[in-house]
């Protein structure tokens, strides 16, 4: 484990490769698992606000979920989570010639919201468990993402750095380059 200011993160991130590979996985890891994306409370209140842009983007199976039970539910472990569609599929969910792809991005890159989508979403394959006095920074690794692991290995990119992006949104550019600096260091 590495310490950068009080996020303890885990050396899978510095050691594990990872470069989504969405023409092998077809996006298998919004429809795959138990429960919907982990949502933040603040996340839930955006995509209420957010709901009507979207849902021009979303298939008809998903709109009925959120108009049935809300944009956030709880699951069985009492996390709050996006619904599913069939207990499935994550109800944001739109498919585009055979790969999944999530409405509330497509949103957002069509300018609609300036909400690209869930912040663990944007992690994955990182998971963030929020403690007291520290965040824990870890590498989940899962089967549907062999194929991500793969063409991260063939390019030599590591987890850090596919993940600049969310992880300059949720802790900051100054938090990054210290990140950037422990990766240094334990690469000598």
């Amino acid at each position: 484990m590495i310490q950068v200011d009080n996020k303890i993160i885990s050396l899978d991130v510095f050691e594990k490769h990872f470069v989504c590979d969405l023409n092998a996985c077809k996006g298998a890891c919004c429809i795959e698992g138990d429960s919907g994306a982990p949502l933040l409370k603040q996340e839930e209140e955006i995509l209420d606000d957010i709901y009507e842009k979207v849902k021009p983007y979303m298939r008809v199976e998903g709109i009925t979920e959120i108009e049935n039970q809300g944009v956030a539910v709880y699951d069985a472990d009492g996390d709050l989570t996006t619904p599913l569609v069939n207990n499935r599929e994550c109800a944001f969910v739109t498919f585009e010639n055979g790969i999944t792809k999530c409405s509330i991005e497509k949103a957002y890159l069509d300018g609609k919201t300036d909400f690209k989508k869930p912040i663990s979403c944007h992690l994955f394959p990182i998971r963030i468990k929020e403690y007291r006095d520290f965040d824990a920074v870890n590498y989940e690794e899962i089967k549907i993402c062999k194929p991500a692991c793969e063409c991260g290995s063939k390019l030599e990119v590591p987890v850090y750095a596919f993940l600049k992006e969310p992880l300059i949104r949720k802790y900051g550019g100054a938090w990054y380059k210290e990140l950037l600096e422990a990766a240094r260091t334990l690469k000598r």
